[in-house]
């Protein structure tokens, strides 16, 4: 196993989850890739990287379809539409991809990192969810969420996002995550 100065966790430095995931990840000796947009308020000062205007054109994506896939709506604030595409240079960054929030009946996470796990569905990587609310890691397997216990970082490259609103649990197991992977 590489040590882990040779992995890189790309994020978003967002308060919340992508916050928690670059404290870990920092704690650890784990490089940091932060991408943001000028004027976008993080939590994270580490490994910043300030996407440019046409850098964010790169990823545009309808909101109309991810409103579709997401089953809800997304306004087209300006705002909204650079969260989405900063989260999808994220999840395109990493070879696997963490995400701590909500699986929702129908199968998606809640908020805006919802679009974040349907993109990493997209892009078939690897996809593990710790959901809050039942407190519990699933992996995106066959078309469906499996319950899972214990995953562990395998990728060198690889992408933490999720939810402002963080929880205990959820802080709890973006902290085992590290712990298992890199002790």
């Amino acid at each position: 196993m590489p040590a882990p100065e040779m992995y890189t966790l790309f994020s978003g430095g967002a308060q919340g989850a992508e916050a928690e995931f670059g404290r870990q990840a920092e704690k650890c000796g784990v490089q940091e890739v932060n991408f943001t947009f000028q004027g976008h308020k993080i939590d994270r000062e580490t490994g910043i990287r300030v996407l440019t205007a046409e850098e964010l054109v790169r990823k545009d994506v309808s909101l109309a379809y991810v409103s579709k896939i997401l089953h809800r709506d997304f306004t087209n604030a300006q705002i909204m539409r650079k969260v989405l595409q900063v989260i999808m240079y994220q999840v395109d960054s990493g070879y696997e991809v963490f995400v701590v929030g909500n699986i929702q009946e129908d199968g998606t996470v809640t908020g805006g990192t919802g679009w974040g796990a349907e993109f990493a569905k997209i892009c078939n990587k690897p996809l593990y969810v710790f959901s809050q609310d039942k407190g519990s890691w699933f992996k995106w397997e066959s078309e469906q969420w499996i319950p899972t216990t214990d995953p562990v970082i395998t990728q060198t490259h690889f992408t933490g996002t999720g939810t402002r609103f963080l929880e205990e649990n959820g802080k709890a197991a973006i902290a085992g995550l590290f712990v298992r992977s890199f002790k």
